[in-house]
């Protein structure tokens, strides 16, 4: 028989499969250093779960932080994962992280279009854990304004509708604060009229944001720097399956709008968003997800298990044995006018002063001020296994309009429509609302109470809410009160929103040593094939220390996996990286020693 057509073929040095921040940050680190690269997505945008997000990076002994006058010795960040992880502390990951995230910022702010906003007052979440930080290890892209992208503009994904004001993306921190003290200062006011002006402006204009913050303004600054490094970058072309050759990965066959295409390299970087959208490998690993859409999922639904299934048929293994396989988020779901359904984040209003988290029978189960993993991971735990998965944000009528809730903006936008829906909850009485959610009357009213009795002084007993710097931080500085979290709700009506277990993706994934290489069944490295982002097993066993530690390894391994392919092998020590501090040329290697 005549042999089959061979396919259409083309060469490089490193295949890089996703264009989160994984894929991204690899495609430059390698490109920079003289690889020849091309990265493929599946979808007609790029961005991936990146681009919807917040944009924060968890990185200890950050650049930023130093300039600031931030010093902290490597062991505290140690000794705040050794005892949040327990026994899912993995020195040697843990160790090529700490070693190397503080030179991945470097290497970006010198030597790309990637630079960098500090959050050097944002406390790690868990204040009573040892060698936990009151600030210094959070970074952000700073904004970025499109027409800096070029003709790659329409090729970025947008930011995601439910966190944006009419498609402006508000950045957390002081453009956020401006936006919910707009009716209580006058130059908050000006400065949220300036954005939306600007923005509307925007829209006529070029049809869409042109000032991009949070996950878009990381994204776009990265496809920048990777247009501008030589990288070509293909979307609409999701890899179908690895060549492999005697045990190594030489590449892959991609699916272009054209038909196959055979991308033959001497490296892979799985980097395609993990397994938060395959109903499959949920109902195999997700808690309470029968169906296997049960949680409601905050990442694209591009993100849907690709490069598990493709590491797993080059022999690699995905990584079960963690704390949690999925990163929570309490979200809600949004139903649009136009009948789409999306889904809203709460990560901002829950530690303000004045609401309660609740399940069904009435009664508060957590520290609403904690992290947003904290919140549903003690919701899932407090709910009988028959229940359904569910709790309530509860508020009264100053909370609402001060702050807002979920969807629901604060004043003054009004509020008519998410009543209609149904995606809010109205009650002249706490007993009339707790009816229209389906809560028990008697034990909600006797929650209030009681929260109120201590809220008039500040006080949550039953939780500590305020206790810790995340807490306060999360907290409403200009509230009057005593505690920055803690006020009574007791001005009617009273509101509720409905939220449900979501996630912003997931912790199972492809086992991987401390350079990014996926292992096989005896733990050895598959030659030719990296992973990085949520493709590869939580480095932190599946625990949430603390806010941006999604991103913040997603960033600095797909830099050390980069790295690698280029041939610079990470070395744990005091000579492993450079600060990258010196001008070079792209292509011309890192020397320089690393500070300690």
């Amino acid at each position: 028989m005549p042999s089959a057509t061979p396919l259409p073929s083309t060469e490089c040095d490193l295949l890089v499969i996703g264009s989160g921040a994984a894929g991204l940050a690899a495609a430059v680190t390698a490109a920079w250093h003289g690889q020849k690269v091309i990265l493929v997505e599946k979808e007609p945008v790029f961005g991936g779960a990146t681009a919807w997000s917040g944009g924060w990076a968890w990185v200890p002994r950050n650049p930023l932080a130093r300039r600031a006058g931030i010093e902290e010795d490597i062991e505290q960040p140690r000794t705040y994962l050794r005892n949040e992880l327990g026994e899912h502390y993995d020195a040697a990951r843990v160790d090529a992280f700490l070693e190397a995230a503080p030179h991945m910022v470097a290497f970006f702010e010198q030597h790309t279009a990637l630079q960098f906003v500090d959050g050097n007052g944002i406390p790690d979440i868990h204040g009573d854990t040892p060698g936990a930080a009151t600030g210094g290890h959070q970074v952000i892209a700073a904004p970025y304004d499109a027409r800096e992208v070029l003709d790659l503009l329409p090729r970025l994904r947008k930011t995601m509708r439910e966190t944006s004001f009419l498609g402006m993306p508000i950045m957390a921190g002081a453009d956020l604060a401006a936006f919910l003290n707009m009716t209580r200062s006058t130059r908050a006011f000006l400065h949220a009229t300036r954005r939306v002006l600007t923005h509307f402006y925007h829209l006529v204009r070029y049809g869409r944001a042109m000032h991009l913050v949070n996950g878009v303004a990381l994204v776009a600054r990265l496809a920048r720097s990777a247009q501008d490094l030589g990288v070509r970058l293909l979307e609409s072309t999701p890899a179908r399956r690895l060549l492999l050759e005697n045990g190594a990965v030489h590449g892959a066959i991609v699916q272009t709008p054209q038909g196959e295409l055979e991308i033959r390299a001497k490296a892979v970087v799985l980097a395609s968003g993990g397994f938060p959208n395959d109903a499959q490998r949920r109902r195999e690993l997700f808690p309470r997800d029968r169906s296997g859409h049960d949680n409601l999922a905050l990442p694209p639904s591009s993100c849907s298990g690709d490069g598990l299934r493709l590491g797993e048929s080059a022999g690699g293994s995905v990584e079960t044995d963690l704390k949690s396989p999925v990163a929570w988020a309490p979200v809600s779901k949004v139903v649009h006018r136009d009948g789409s359904v999306g889904h809203f984040p709460h990560i901002i209003e829950r530690g303000k002063p004045g609401i309660i988290g609740v399940l069904a029978n009435g009664k508060r189960f957590v520290n609403e001020a904690h992290g947003y993993y904290d919140y549903v991971a003690a919701m899932l735990a407090a709910l009988p296994e028959d229940a359904e998965p569910c709790s309530w944000l509860v508020c009264d009528h100053r909370f609402l309009r001060r702050y807002g809730l979920g969807y629901v903006r604060p004043a003054p936008l009004p509020i008519g429509s998410h009543l209609r829906s149904g995606y809010l909850k109205r009650g002249t009485s706490i007993e009339q609302l707790a009816d229209a959610c389906g809560i028990d009357p008697e034990g909600l009213a006797a929650t209030v109470r009681e929260f109120n009795r201590h809220a008039r002084n500040g006080e949550d007993p039953a939780f500590g809410r305020g206790s810790t710097p995340f807490n306060r931080k999360q907290g409403d500085p200009q509230h009057r009160g005593p505690n920055p979290c803690v006020a009574p709700i007791e001005r009617g009506p009273f509101y509720a929103v409905k939220v449900q277990p979501g996630c912003f993706g997931t912790f199972a994934g492809l086992r991987t040593d401390g350079q990014a290489r996926v292992l096989d069944a005896n733990a050895q490295p598959i030659p030719g094939l990296y992973a990085a982002g949520t493709d590869m097993a939580s480095v932190f066993g599946g625990h949430y220390p603390s806010g941006g530690i999604n991103i913040g390894p997603a960033l600095t391994f797909g830099y050390i996996a980069g790295r690698h392919a280029a041939g610079l092998a990470l070395e744990q020590g005091p000579a492993a990286h450079c600060r990258s501090t010196e001008e070079r040329a792209p292509g011309q290697p890192e020397s320089c020693p690393a500070p300690d």
